[in-house]
């Protein structure tokens, strides 16, 4: 078994929405105008309602509504309008997965959280194209998600050694698969044709050292991925949030030239933009991370943001 047959035998059950796929080629191919974008969305009332809610919401902050999905499409631009709509299609395509093996709402924040993280990152490295990192993180665990449907029980086994650390798990994966998670996520999104300079970062963002190509770029994913699981970890497991130790490559993180000061700020700023976006497109994941003393608000958070501890106040 190879990644690339897997994807080929399920890959009709994890299929994007007509309207998803059908944006991201137009965005993809530098073929979309505003007139076409707003023909295709349209389309999907569904679709329609939540781009509109996001538009409107805090996350943006716009002083006046935007109510038609033309004034929305000029406003965000072409490149954040496919992260919305990825972000809203992705979350509802994986049903079923076995809720012993992940907690689907725990999972999209996890996947929220790493891409506004990773476009944080791409912000202070001077990125002028950020917005393919929010896609990246976004899908980065995506493999994750077909090996627990597709296997459970043998992933049952592997997440035994999760208390051992990622690289056990990988290990793990090696073994029982012949790839990893990484490996398997990157040839769905060949699958759904986004573009290499996505799906070639969620390849290759376990070992980004080896990467020859795009190591910057590679680099900056795998440092969000492991900063997200430090603090938002993906699959069910004990653990103690108090903790917040990110296990990054140094290598990595020297490549982008950012200081050790700015991950406590950015994990902060990440976490409130994904509560931002989950209040719209899965309101019920925000249930799973209310505080247990749900009279700490936002407003006593934010006057604790040196204090990693606090992001888990920020949610209700």
């Amino acid at each position: 078994m190879d990644p690339r047959s897997l994807v080929e035998r399920v890959g009709p059950m994890y299929s994007l929405p007509d309207v998803a796929l059908r944006v991201n080629e137009l965005l993809s191919n530098d073929e979309a105008n505003n007139a076409q974008l707003q023909q295709v969305i349209s389309y999907d009332p569904a679709l329609t309602a939540q781009l509109l809610k996001l538009v409107n919401s805090a996350y943006y902050g716009f002083p006046s509504s935007i109510d038609t999905v033309s004034r929305a499409v000029a406003v965000i631009g072409h490149q954040e309008l496919r992260n919305l709509v990825m972000t809203i299609a992705v979350t509802e395509t994986f049903k079923g997965i076995p809720d012993e093996l992940v907690d689907m709402e725990t999972f999209w924040f996890h996947s929220i959280t790493c891409g506004v993280l990773a476009r944080l990152l791409a912000q202070r490295c001077e990125y002028k194209e950020r917005e393919r990192f929010f896609v990246a993180g976004l899908l980065h665990s995506i493999g994750k998600l077909l090996l627990f449907h597709q296997f459970p029980k043998e992933s049952t086994e592997i997440l035994r050694v999760k208390d051992q650390g990622d690289e056990a798990i990988i290990e793990a994966e090696k073994r029982v698969f012949g790839f990893t998670y990484a490996e398997l996520g990157a040839e769905l999104l060949k699958a759904w044709r986004l573009p290499p300079n996505i799906w070639q970062l969620v390849e290759n963002q376990i070992t980004p050292e080896r990467v020859n190509d795009n190591r910057r770029d590679t680099c900056l994913l795998h440092v969000a991925a492991k900063i997200t699981a430090s603090v938002e970890p993906c699959a069910v497991k004990t653990y103690d949030f108090n903790e917040f130790d990110p296990s990054y490559s140094a290598s990595a993180w020297q490549l982008l030239g950012l200081s050790d000061e700015l991950v406590t700020s950015l994990v902060y700023e990440a976490s409130e933009q994904a509560a931002n976006i989950l209040r719209i497109v899965k309101p019920n994941a925000m249930l799973v991370f209310i505080s247990v003393h749900p009279e700490q608000r936002i407003a006593e958070s934010s006057s604790k943001r040196d204090d990693p501890r606090a992001i888990r106040r920020i949610l209700n």
